[in-house]
């Protein structure tokens, strides 16, 4: 099983194709969900050098971003193999 770890959003890289994804309303809705219930799932990294890499949980970094929240819950895992 996964541990859930802290981590400083400002240590977090967010690759360019990811970001594309970006939907403003869906980060809004997962803000309004986290004032209501706090961060429930957490987003998954990998570690690179000194900070981590972005792997899922877009939304819910942006979220926690527009929030004003110094660290997100997150899951490490490994680079996935292609």
């Amino acid at each position: 099983m996964l541990e859930k770890h802290t981590v400083a959003v400002s240590d977090i890289r967010v690759p360019l194709k990811r970001k594309k994804t970006l939907c403003e309303d869906k980060v809004q809705n997962i803000a309004e969900s986290i004032l209501e219930n706090g961060q429930i799932t957490p987003i998954q990294v990998r570690p690179d050098g000194e900070g981590y890499v972005l792997i899922e949980g877009l939304h819910r970094l942006e979220a926690l971003r527009l929030l004003g929240e110094d660290s997100v819950l997150a899951y490490f895992v490994r680079a996935r193999l292609h």
